[in-house]
């Protein structure tokens, strides 16, 4: 079964929208938002906090199982289009075979 992670940067209600429809796919039994493992180096007393390059959207990872390859290209279709629709950005990681 094909394993899918998506980046998601989208506000918390946008990237819930993506979930949801990911969960109405037919065949789609696993959607969950995964920790993002990155660590972020944003310090509350830096001299930069609160300036504007600091705000923004959200940033999301999100895993995927879709059951064969036909349902993983729904799965990315489907998340651009609403992305595109939401004003969010998707992005696909690829394995590395």
């Amino acid at each position: 079964m094909p394993m899918m992670r998506m980046r998601v940067t989208a506000s918390e209600d946008n990237t819930r929208a993506i979930i949801n429809l990911l969960q109405s796919l037919e065949g789609i039994e696993h959607v969950e938002e995964i920790q993002d493992l990155m660590p972020h180096m944003d310090d509350d007393d830096s001299s930069s906090a609160g300036l504007t390059d600091d705000q923004g959207p959200g940033f999301h990872v999100l895993e995927i199982e879709a059951p064969n390859d036909a349902t993983a290209r729904k799965v990315r279709e489907a998340a651009e289009a609403l992305a595109f629709d939401l004003d969010a950005m998707v992005e696909f990681e690829e394995e590395d075979e």
